[in-house]
């Protein structure tokens, strides 16, 4: 007799247990070597960069196996009769983490502190023999062949009343007003149509993140990020560029703002971004500069008259064109030594514009620009570099007021924990998307007369996309909750690392199951394809989300606790 699904679950949850102590016995050596005078070196733990950059990837893949395995219980809890796809995804997503992590070691074990006996003894042979179980071709195919069978869904969601009443409604709105106009969008390169814009500010999308008390949907008691994120995946899966990212920067802003602003600015502005009027965009990068936010050169300095003046250059400030306001990290301390602590953040004003192009001259002289950088994907909402000289802002634009001079790190932070969120919600919706097409046309092609959905490849393909999909959409949820809370800063970098090599991998093999038609622009599948591929760029770089805040963060509590 099988093991029932209780039995399949707590033999993956041991044998991740396993995978979890290789990896905390990891950080633990890295902080032997990383630590200095009872601190961690940076400099030190950068002689380390593949090991963190690989560990910071098995790390993810882990949390999120364990997120799945929790999930997949749940449903086992609610609804035991229906608990059987849960659980294979689990199962598979278990097993695919283990699998790579081994991989990852005993490729190079020695530079992780390790031998090839100690992976496979602390691994296990029953953690070894689940894994082969699992990963056996027959049976990923049995569970592809189920998958297929489910038309594009990966199991139930025990979403609760109100967040499915939210998805069900902008799912409607992403099939209805999205999805017919999502590949003109992107083909064309068109600027997003004003009505489409107008219909998402009627639905209050633009108030999602913002409390009930500025005139927003978020109860004022409590964060709902699950709410964010289920609306940002249904509009994603209409289209990334099109819909599923505008409601992203609003939620920078919100939470820079909620995180760092004086009372005035919240009364003032968050209203007003509950409305989306105006809509906003964020400028960050800078040509030389990326993820290196210390490093950032752009100036504000004082006004002879009152006021700032801003000079330099932003890059890829997605959505400035159509912006009335942008979130601005400027250097105000002239003192480069000063790193990060010299750092504000600005509220921008200035017109909005259609187009491709901008300039705006004042009054007093300054002026900015923009010019939209040409893109294989991710189009509609546009991304710019803008110009700045001498454009002058009054003192009241100025985070925080005085209070938030030098704190611009810290709140653009504040702001960027929620964009990491959101961009693996972004990341559910495009690869759900792009499933339920490989999916469709599985069923659909023959080859030999044989629908390719029904050969063992196709089939072992939808298993491990399918689990990829699910365990997504698990590690979001799950790390929503935990935000909710206050908790699980790392853990949004880690689904945000998952999300965007998952999303890629998925839409890759999409585009394969389509053949020569998904390479060809009149099927969406290369649309998902070119569009997923940006989610590992923006919201923090994968290496630099790996390298410089999963793996420090725990290589830093390894050593704390030793």
């Amino acid at each position: 007799m099988g093991l029932n699904d209780a039995d399949r679950l707590m033999r993956a949850e041991t044998a991740l247990t396993g995978a979890q102590a290789l990896l905390d016995g990891i950080w633990g050596w890295l902080a032997t070597r990383c630590w200095d005078k009872g601190r961690l070196s940076a400099g030190r733990l950068d002689e380390h960069q593949l090991v963190s950059y690989e560990g910071a990837l098995s790390a993810a893949e882990v949390a999120a196996a364990r997120f799945m395995i929790d999930y997949a219980r749940e449903v086992q809890r609610e609804q035991p009769a229906r608990s059987t796809v849960e659980t294979d995804l689990a199962l598979v997503s278990t097993a695919e983490a283990i699998t790579h992590l081994q991989a990852r070691l005993l490729a190079r074990p020695a530079d992780y502190g390790l031998d090839a006996a100690t992976v496979l003894g602390a691994l296990g042979s029953d953690a070894q023999a689940f894994c082969h179980e699992v990963l056996a071709a027959q049976a990923l195919a049995r569970v592809g062949a189920n998958v297929a069978a489910l038309e594009g869904r990966t199991g139930l969601s025990l979403l609760d009343e109100d967040h499915a009443m939210m998805r069900d409604t902008f799912r409607q709105f992403a099939n209805d007003v999205v999805m017919p106009r999502a590949e003109d969008i992107h083909r064309q390169d068109l600027t997003l149509p004003d009505d489409l814009i107008d219909q998402l500010k009627e639905l209050g999308c633009f108030g999602i993140s913002i409390p009930e008390r500025y005139g927003g949907f978020q109860p004022d008691e409590a964060e709902d990020t699950l709410s964010m994120c289920v609306v940002t995946e249904e509009l994603s899966r209409g289209s990334l560029g099109a819909a599923g990212s505008l409601i992203t920067r609003p939620e920078i802003l919100a939470r820079a703002l909620m995180a760092g602003g004086t009372d005035e600015q919240k009364n003032h502005w968050l209203p007003k971004l509950a409305a989306g009027d105006p809509l906003c965009a964020v400028g960050v990068t800078e040509p030389d500069y990326g993820s290196d936010v210390a490093a950032m050169r752009f100036k504000a300095t004082r006004a002879p008259s009152g006021g700032w003046l801003l000079n330099g250059t932003k890059s890829w400030l997605t959505f400035a064109g159509k912006a009335g306001v942008l979130l601005i990290l400027a250097r105000t301390d002239a003192d480069s030594s000063k790193g990060h602590r010299g750092l504000s953040v600005f509220l921008v004003e200035k017109p909005a514009f259609d187009g491709h192009d901008f300039e705006h001259v004042q009054e007093q002289g300054g002026t900015i620009s923009g010019r939209s950088i040409a893109t294989i994907g991710y189009r509609g909402m546009h991304s710019y570099e803008c110009f700045f000289d001498n454009y002058v802002v009054p003192d009241e634009a100025l985070l925080g007021g005085d209070a938030g001079l030098g704190r611009g790190f810290y709140t653009i932070m504040a702001g960027f924990a929620g964009g990491r969120i959101q961009t693996a919600a972004r990341a559910v919706g495009v690869m759900q998307a792009a499933f339920e097409r490989a999916v469709i046309y599985a069923g659909e092609r023959k080859v030999f007369g044989l629908p390719i959905a029904e050969t063992q490849l196709t089939q072992i393909k939808l298993a491990t996309m399918a689990a990829a999909l699910a365990s997504v959409r698990r590690f979001t949820y799950g790390v929503a909750r935990l935000m909710d809370v206050g908790e699980g800063s790392v853990e949004a970098s880690m689904v945000k690392l998952h999300a965007g090599r998952a999303a890629e991998y998925l839409t890759r093999e999409a585009m394969q199951i389509h053949g020569g038609m998904g390479y060809a622009e009149e099927t969406s599948v290369s649309r998902y394809f070119v569009d997923a591929r940006v989610l590992s760029i923006f919201e923090g770089a994968e290496e630099i989300l790996a390298l410089k805040v999963i793996a420090r963060s725990l290589v830093e509590r390894a050593g704390k606790a030793a």
